[in-house]
């Protein structure tokens, strides 16, 4: 694809500036096909060669008519040296934003625990939008931070939206009246358990028994992101709802909660980002819940440590020419010259086997279909 094809962001900063809309019933006949490349964790900091992360995958990701990840690092250098024991991955501005380029993205989403800091967020914003690749989930105010990014391809629109259920509690989340990114706010609870829980646990008659802990989301924050995914929902053909969020390999239950109100609320598909590790995946009203991807590029990590042996997964989303549906996984992993390379499933049996027992427990079905995998329920 040309890149003379990509489309301006029309519609950043605020929602009020798209001004195209479709009708798009149930009953709308497709003439066009659109695939769509969706991928983890970005983080550029420490690349060298733009032309490295993404050298031995570009012939595919280019293959995409959309291709959306999410940016886990600010396209800014910031004036003093940082110490390794603060937050913030920061990549050089000119050689991250022409990584992006070189990998064929489209539109990422910015709202995740890292884009920290008003100047660094809007640096970041400004050299995304130097290179033209779109970005929903930050802003100079909250509208913006919300506002989705639609990208036009084939006749075809698809939509994203992004929130950060991470983050950090001053000077990160956007407001009416200051820079920030998007979030869904989360709260945890430490409950005594009243009983045995489980063979193995003692009851709760025994001092030194763990709480369990029980996680919810925001009501008025869950309820904010339903309608912007309402709102955009007639605007586009497919919907794509991303969440920065998760703690260890299994979905918590506000993960779950905003997940399946997304889908309530017309998202085609949600994607979850911030574990470095795949984790499982859902079906729910027929549509796929991947609550993790892990990583797509991620060389340095939390002070200054190199990421080694993680795997993630790339989704292609198919939309067909008479509007059917079609989602796939694949593999992906780096290589000791720190470029990301695809990975056939029988090259990662025993992921494969860990990622299908976990998902069975959510009753999804894996399905090995020669370089990919396919999503059942």
């Amino acid at each position: 694809m040309s890149r003379s094809a990509r489309q301006g962001n029309e519609g950043c900063p605020g929602g009020e500036r798209w001004t195209c809309w479709l009708d798009l019933s149930e009953t709308r006949s497709y003439n066009n096909a659109m695939k769509i490349i969706l991928t983890g964790d970005v983080n550029l900091m420490n690349v060298a060669d733009p032309a490295t992360p993404f050298r031995r995958t570009a012939g595919d990701l280019h293959a995409a008519d959309v291709l959306f990840g999410n940016l886990e690092c600010c396209l800014y250098l910031p004036p003093s040296p940082q110490s390794l024991a603060s937050e913030g991955f920061f990549a050089d501005p000119r050689t991250g934003g022409e990584a992006l380029r070189l990998g064929g993205f489209h539109a990422v989403g910015i709202a995740n625990n890292v884009n920290y800091g008003a100047a660094n967020i809007m640096a970041s914003i400004a050299r995304l939008d130097t290179i033209g690749v779109l970005h929903t989930g930050a802003g100079p105010n909250l509208a913006a931070a919300r506002a989705p990014a639609i990208v036009k391809r084939n006749g075809l629109r698809a939509g994203f939206v992004q929130r950060s259920s991470v983050y950090w509690p001053t000077d990160h989340e956007a407001h009416d009246d200051a820079p920030g990114i998007a979030v869904v706010r989360g709260h945890t609870a430490y409950q005594v358990p009243s009983g045995r829980l489980h063979a193995g646990i003692p009851p709760a008659n025994r001092p030194g028994v763990p709480p369990v802990v029980v996680t919810w989301a925001d009501p008025d924050y869950l309820g904010d992101f339903r309608k912007d995914i309402e709102a955009l929902r007639p605007q586009v053909d497919i919907l794509v709802a991303s969440c920065h969020w998760g703690l260890g390999r299994e979905p918590l239950a506000y993960m779950t909660q905003i997940a399946r109100a997304a889908i309530d609320s017309g998202a085609d598909l949600v994607i979850g980002h911030g574990p470095h590790y795949p984790l499982p995946i859902e079906i729910y009203r027929g549509r796929p819940i991947c609550y993790g991807l892990g990583n797509l590029s991620f060389t340095t990590g939390h002070g200054g440590r190199k990421h080694e042996n993680w795997i993630g997964l790339v989704v292609e989303l198919v939309l067909g020419e008479r509007g059917e549906r079609t989602f796939k996984l694949r593999f992906v992993r780096h290589n000791d010259a720190d470029e990301t390379v695809f990975r056939r499933p029988a090259d990662e049996t025993d992921t494969l086997a860990d990622l299908t027992a976990r998902s069975a427990k959510l009753g999804t079905k894996l399905i090995p279909d020669g370089d990919r995998v396919e999503i059942a329920p």
